[in-house]
């Protein structure tokens, strides 16, 4: 049995924060029924395909982040799909969505309205900045996606190279991060509940996660009253710690404490700079012309020459592109690569696996993707049945 195998998720979710949420309770073995507005997600036709996009029931992008749900087509707009919603949200454990403020209520689906027919429901929201239940602000109502989140938190000023603009982390961090967030909250939501069979309303916005995630800008604007900004790959309090030029790439190597910077030292033949600069003060003070030492060192050698120096005694790796992920067997070892089978095409399509691994309740991919409303029959049938049954969501 898997973790999450008793908990019934109601997705209303679209685009990647609240899927991605989703997804990881789905690999964690939760029931994920995607409710889908007509037409279906926003990035169901989104590229990358395997083969044949024309015979593509939907791409990479959504492959990726809605593995193992079920797919429900409904128009809350009408009456009778209004009703089949409210019936499901009466033996779903958990309702997550990430819809602008206010939407939900527009078809008196608010959390006041579902909890009003499921007492002990956990009702989640993922919003670029909050709900008003939670604390209300001039944004909310705004739209955002991370690329805004990302801008607005603050870590856009702090990516980048020091004479260069601003920069977007590659992944999509304000969604992907927040995502994560906001699945910690549901666990602990319901965790709460099961203890004392109190349902509540879980929001976290994108805004709010990216100023956790740059808690270190936080810390030190606190502490030194200047803003932090770009300083490339390099690290505001830690050297050396930052990314150097290989002959065939880039390696980046961590060795700011005093026994790692002595083995680095030694690696590179220089007894000297261990001796001028034995502790951390002496080389945060000397960094520049410390990083061009190192940085010629590193420039008359490959990348695996200068790990095999290395030889494991000082943190440092490669700094690799995908196809080189796709080749290392330690990702294949973690399974952390996984192919799910792809409609419509030829071949099966890989996406990443669950970073979460449990001794005894392993979470994975369970299955693609759906197809559009590919579940209809399948859940209404089950509703139709425990309506009949007088089935309540505690004893699934």
């Amino acid at each position: 049995m898997s973790a999450l195998a008793d908990l019934r998720v109601l997705d209303l979710t679209q685009v990647l924060a609240g899927p991605y949420c989703t997804m990881l309770l789905a690999d964690m073995g939760a029931d994920v029924v995607k409710i889908e507005r007509p037409g279906g997600d926003l990035i169901r036709e989104n590229p990358p395909y395997v083969d044949d996009a024309d015979a593509e029931a939907y791409g990479g992008y959504f492959q990726s982040v809605n593995r193992g749900k079920r797919s429900l087509e409904l128009d809350l707009g009408a009456d009778a799909d209004r009703e089949a919603f409210l019936s499901l949200v009466e033996r779903a454990d958990v309702v997550v969505e990430n819809f602008k403020a206010g939407t939900m209520e527009k078809y008196d689906c608010g959390y006041e309205t579902l909890k009003e027919r499921s007492p002990e429901l956990v009702y989640s929201s993922i919003r670029g900045f909050g709900d008003p239940r939670t604390g209300e602000t001039e944004r909310q109502g705004q739209p955002s996606f991370d690329l805004i989140a990302q801008a607005l938190g603050g870590v856009m000023e702090i990516t980048g190279q020091e004479d260069g603009p601003p920069t977007k982390v590659g992944p999509g961090v304000g969604d992907l991060f927040t995502a994560a967030l906001n699945a910690v909250g549901i666990l602990a939501a319901v965790h709460h509940r099961e203890r004392t069979g109190e349902g509540q309303y879980v929001d976290t916005a994108m805004y709010d996660c990216m100023v956790s995630l740059t808690e270190r800008a936080v810390y030190q604007y606190s502490c030194e009253g200047d803003s932090p900004t770009r300083q490339g790959n390099s690290h505001p309090t830690l050297f050396p710690y930052d990314a150097f030029e290989a002959v065939d790439g880039y390696v980046v190597i961590a060795a700011f404490s005093d026994g790692h910077w002595e083995e680095l030292c030694e690696a590179m033949d220089r007894p000297d700079l261990a001796a001028d600069y034995p502790d951390a003060p002496s080389r945060l003070a000397n960094r520049e012309q410390l990083r061009g030492e190192i940085a010629d060192w590193t420039r008359r050698h490959e990348s695996e020459t200068i790990l095999d120096l290395l030889g494991g005694r000082v943190p440092s790796a490669p700094v690799q592109d995908t196809a080189d992920i796709f080749a290392d067997s330690h990702v294949h070892d973690r399974e952390m690569l996984a192919d799910v089978a792809q409609p419509g095409a030829d071949g099966e399509m890989t996406v990443a696996g669950s970073p979460i691994k449990m001794t005894e309740t392993m979470p994975r991919p369970r299955g693609r993707a759906p197809l559009l409303d590919e579940h209809r029959e399948e859940l209404l049938d089950e509703e139709r049945a425990d309506s009949g049954r007088g089935v309540a969501k505690s004893d699934d």
